[in-house]
C-alpha cells in the first residue's frame, strides 16, 4: 500500500507546467461536512508575500467554488495518467447533481481538516490568502476576453499560502 510522506514545496520535483496544464489537478473544498472537487489545468505555483503560495481560477457556476468560498483551505491533488478518465468525469460533472467521488471510487482523507483524496500521487494543502474575481476592465488583451469569456462568466483566483505537501512513495 502507497504511502504518503511530507515534503517541501521546494522539493517537488515535477514541472508545475506538466503538472497543472498537461496532467491536470482536482481542486477541494468541504462546506458543513459535503466535499467536492473539480477538475482544473488553469493556476500555478510561486512565491507571493514571502509566502510559498498556489494559485487557481474557478468560475462562478462550479459548485467547488461555493465550498472553496466558505473554507479557509483548499487541497490541490495530482495523480498519475492512470486516472485520467476520472479526471475528465471530475471535469464534466457537478457535485450537486450526484455524489460524483462515491461514484468515482475515490477515497477522501482528511489532513488538519482539508479533505484530499488517498489515490493521488502529490497533494498540496493550501491557506487562503487572497481571493478576487477577474474584471474584464482588466483584461489588458481584448480577444482573451471574447474567447474564454464568451459568457461573460468570469474566474474567481484564488491563492493560498502552501502550508502542507504531501508525496506518494510505493
Amino acid at each position: 500500500m502507497s504511502q504518503f510522506y511530507e515534503i517541501t514545496p521546494e522539493q517537488i520535483e515535477k514541472n508545475p507546467f506538466t503538472m497543472i496544464d498537461k496532467e491536470w489537478m482536482l481542486i477541494g473544498a468541504e462546506k458543513d461536512g459535503k466535499v467536492n472537487a473539480m477538475t482544473a489545468s488553469w493556476g500555478g505555483v510561486g512565491v507571493l508575500w514571502y509566502k510559498n503560495v498556489a494559485f487557481t481560477f474557478i468560475r462562478p457556476q462550479r459548485y467547488t467554488r461555493e465550498l472553496v468560498d466558505a473554507s479557509d483551505r483548499f487541497s490541490l491533488t495530482f495523480f498519475d495518467e492512470s486516472h485520467r478518465e476520472t479526471l475528465g468525469y471530475f471535469g464534466k460533472v457537478s457535485g450537486r447533481d450526484e455524489d460524483k467521488i462515491a461514484k468515482s471510487g475515490l477515497t477522501v482523507d482528511h489532513i488538519e481538516g482539508t479533505p484530499y483524496f488517498k489515490e493521488a500521487n502529490l497533494v498540496i494543502i493550501c491557506k487562503k490568502i487572497y481571493a478576487d474575481e477577474i474584471k474584464p476592465e482588466n483584461i489588458i488583451i481584448p480577444e482573451f476576453d471574447e474567447k474564454v469569456y464568451p459568457n461573460k462568466d468570469y474566474h474567481k483566483v484564488y491563492i493560498g499560502e502552501i502550508v502542507k505537501v504531501l508525496a506518494k512513495i510505493d
